[in-house]
């Protein structure tokens, strides 16, 4: 049996280190990144604000999101269902609610969400940190 070329066992340890690296992305999930949070939130700042102070738009200024009861950020206009929820947004209701936004609170005016837990762990440590007080 001849032996692989340099270019053939350069393509073959690419393919079997990128193997490697899916499997163990699907076995588990990476530390959140705030960094990488930060880049996510570039999609969710055409409708939100953080800034204390800030103003709403589509959706709702979320400075100080974290602890407050869903459905009373001040001065916004939410959806009934949203204002009658009962919950409180923790990081756990948080990624609940990105991961699937219709499903969880039916009525609600937010669309989209975040299909990827990845993505969700990542914008939820950023917004930890940026929207706190």
């Amino acid at each position: 049996m001849a032996r692989p070329t340099l270019l053939q066992a350069t393509l073959i340890a690419a393919v079997a280190l990128a193997a490697a690296a899916a499997a163990a992305r699907a076995e588990g999930l990476l530390p959140p990144s705030a960094e990488r949070g930060a880049e996510l939130w570039a999609k969710c700042r055409a409708c939100h604000t953080i800034e204390k102070g800030g103003r709403n738009i589509v959706g709702p200024n979320l400075h100080g999101v974290f602890g407050r009861r869903a459905g009373t950020a001040p001065a916004y206009n939410y959806s009934p269902a949203m204002r009658a929820a009962n919950l409180v947004w923790t990081d756990e209701t948080l990624d609940k609610y990105l991961a699937e936004t219709v499903d969880f609170l039916p009525g609600t005016k937010m669309y989209g969400g975040l299909a990827i837990k990845q993505d969700r762990l990542d914008l939820i440590a950023w917004l930890k940190a940026a929207a706190r007080d």
